[in-house]
This record gives structure tokens, sequence and C-alpha cells, in this order.
């Protein structure tokens, strides 16, 4: 009952997590398209009142005209939305998995004994300042250098630096399927973090004073903006962080962190072309460029042939021996009562003959070509004893 209520509680606030990021992204995609998109209006009258850009359009039967002011109308109406639930609702949904899946389990997917030896308790240590860290790393630099003269391309450039770091040393202290969530769950704390004490607060400041009567400082403006920018970059690479825990290619490769930041850079590089289009420019550089780092990254972590160090002259590999390596080193994570994890990794029982011949292929996969399984290899699986997993499957995966 235990691992049946913990799979619904999983299901429950995966499913949370994915429609409020849905909401808050593509609301994001579609001001950064708006604002790109708008164009200097052609009516006097609407100039006069300070509107800078507008839009027409046809959606679902109907025509819209959004405006944006210069700065602000001249009257602001009581009926005035804010966009803040989306990205809120998105941050805590996501701690709340993160916890359920990682910090309640720090010993078996923070950790690996292969990259740092350390206790679970240490391991949610990091983690949580990692992520608190992330923030007032980053916004110290944009505090610090946002509003001088130049200061995008400088801050651009530090928090570019920063997030190398940052990755390197996510590589160098959690497992890497841990890293590279962890490496996406900061960029997502600071994304949320810059609506919650940059956006959303200079919006307040901006209305509070036109509704007193005075003007609204333009910092808060370009502020808001700034973070923003920022924001609609990390989206693609945040995508990907998060996804990675379902391709061990990536994150289980020979340095990874150098993985990771090349697939983020990709993921920036498409989120600039679109950007762009939006204003008309199509710089194909762009997209072309993602894709051979792509391709790149894709040969470069492909496959190696499996180390024979089972003789190919040796009598075939009985199921018996197939049995005794998935006792000694996996049903500790893939049994009906695992002793690793409160539940059965993936759902995959390994503790009878039909479960293991069902999951051959996966169990292949994962333990012999890509090395992925064990987590962090915690049970101490041998060369030897992949590579016999590889020979009876490359055998036809026979039960006797």
């Amino acid at each position: 009952m235990e691992a049946y209520i913990f799979d619904w509680l999983n299901l429950l606030l995966r499913w949370l997590h994915v429609i409020t990021a849905i909401a808050w992204i593509g609301s994001s995609f579609y001001f950064v398209w708006l604002d790109n998109s708008l164009t200097r209006p052609d009516d006097p009258e609407l100039l006069g009142k300070g509107v800078g850009g507008e839009l027409w359009a046809v959606h679902g039967g109907g025509f819209y005209n959004p405006q944006k002011y210069l700065l602000a109308p001249k009257t602001l109406p009581q009926n005035l939305h804010w966009f803040f639930w989306e990205s809120y609702s998105t941050w805590l949904s996501g701690f709340a998995l993160f916890s359920v899946l990682y910090l309640f389990n720090a010993g078996t997917f923070l950790v690996d004994r292969h990259v740092l030896d350390m206790t679970a308790t240490t391991a949610v240590c990091a983690a949580l300042a990692y992520l608190v860290a992330g923030w007032l790393v980053y916004d110290a630099i944009c505090r610090l250098f946002g509003d001088k003269p130049g200061g995008d391309r400088m801050v651009g450039v530090l928090v570019t630096l920063y997030v190398v770091a940052a990755v390197w040393v996510a590589c160098h202290v959690f497992s890497g399927r841990a890293a590279f969530l962890m490496t996406g769950a900061s960029l997502a704390t600071v994304m949320s973090a810059n609506v919650l004490f940059w956006i959303i607060p200079g919006q307040r400041k901006m209305v509070a004073s036109m509704r007193a009567g005075q003007s609204p400082d333009p910092i808060h403006g370009k502020r808001g903006k700034q973070r923003s920018v920022h924001n609609t970059y990390f989206t693609l690479p945040v995508i990907f962080a998060m996804l990675s825990n379902h391709y061990s290619m990536t994150y289980s490769a020979g340095n990874n962190w150098l993985v990771l930041l090349l697939i983020m850079l990709a993921g920036v590089l498409i989120r600039q072309f679109f950007v762009l289009k939006h204003k008309g420019v199509f710089k194909w550089q762009y997209p072309a460029a993602a894709i051979v780092i792509l391709a790149g990254v894709a040969f470069w972590i492909a496959p190696k042939p499996a180390l024979q160090t089972v003789a190919k002259n040796a009598p075939a590999v009985s199921f018996a021996q197939v049995q005794q390596v998935i006792e000694t080193r996996c049903i500790q994570c893939h049994a009906a009562k695992p002793t690793l994890m409160p539940v059965p990794g993936k759902g995959i029982l390994l503790d009878s003959k039909d479960g293991v011949l069902q999951h051959a292929q996966q169990i292949y996969q994962q333990a012999v070509v890509q090395k992925a399984m064990p987590l962090g290899n915690m049970t101490n699986i041998t060369d030897e004893e992949r590579a016999l997993l590889g020979k009876w499957f490359e055998a036809g995966a026979k039960g006797e």
C-alpha cells in the first residue's frame, strides 16, 4: 500500500508540474513573441495616448488588438490582469516533486560514491544550498552590472560563466542524473525568483505610482524586461535538464558536465532563432549550429563496443548465471520490496524469471550498453558481469 500511495503522489505531482509549466512557458513564449511582433500604430490618436506598438491578430474566430504603451496609459482600469500564478505554481509543484523523488531518497538518487562519497543528509543540504546559491549569485550579478551602460552584455557574459561553473560543480558533487536535474532546478529557481522578487514587485510599484497620480519610474520596466529576457533564454535548457533523467546516455557519459553544457547551448541557439524570427529576422545559422552541436554530442557519446571479458568460445551463458547477477546487483531496486528505494525503480520487477525475460532489452541497454545501471553502481557490478549479461542477450535472451 505504501508503494501504491507513493506512485499516486508521484503521478499527481508530475501531472500538476507539467500542467503549470505549460501555462508558464506558454505565456512567457507568447509575450516574447508579442513584444517582438508589435508595429508602430498608424493612428495618431493612439500615438498621442502613448501607444508605442500594436498587433492585429485573428484566432478562434475572433479579432484581437493588443497594444503596448511606451511607459503606461494615463489611467489604469480596475480590472488589470497579472501574470504570476503560473510561475509560482510551477516552482512549488516542481520542488514538491523533487522532494518526493530525490530529497526523500537522497542516498539513492543524489549520491554517487564514485563521484563524491557523502551521506544522504549531506547530499540534501548540498542540493538545497545549490538552489539557493544559484539565485544569490545570479541576482548579485544583475544588481552589480544590470543598470550600468552596456550592462546587459556584461551580465550575459558573467551569468554564462556562472552557469558553466555551476554545471561543473553539480556534475562533480551529485550523481549524473541528479546533477542534470539540479542544474535545471537551479535555473528554474532563478526564473521564478525573477518573477517573485523583481518583475511583479516592479510592476506593482509602477501601478501604485500611477494610481497615486505620479509618473512611474521607467527603471522598473527596464529591470523587469531584462529579467524576463533572461528567463526566455533559460527555458529550453531547463526543459532539457528536466527531461534528461529519461535518457541515461547523456548524464552517464564521460565528462557529462560538458555534454550538458553543449546541449543547453543548442537550446539557447534555437531560442535565439525564434526570438529573432519574431522580429522578422531569419538567422538560419543559429538552428544550423544547434544541429551541428547536437549531432556532435550524439556522435561523441555513442556507445562503444562492449568490453569482451567473456571469451567468445566460452560456453553459452545460462539463465541461472544471469539470474545470479540480477539477484546480486539489481533486485535491490527492482523487486516487489526493494531495499535501496521505497518503490521499484520505474516499476520494473526483476525478482522473477518472467520479469527478467520481459525486461531483457532494458537490462541490456541500461546495464551493458550505457552502463547507467545500477544507479551510481551502488551494488558494484563488474565489467565481467556486464559482459555476461550482454552475451546472454545477444544470444537470444533465453530462459534456460
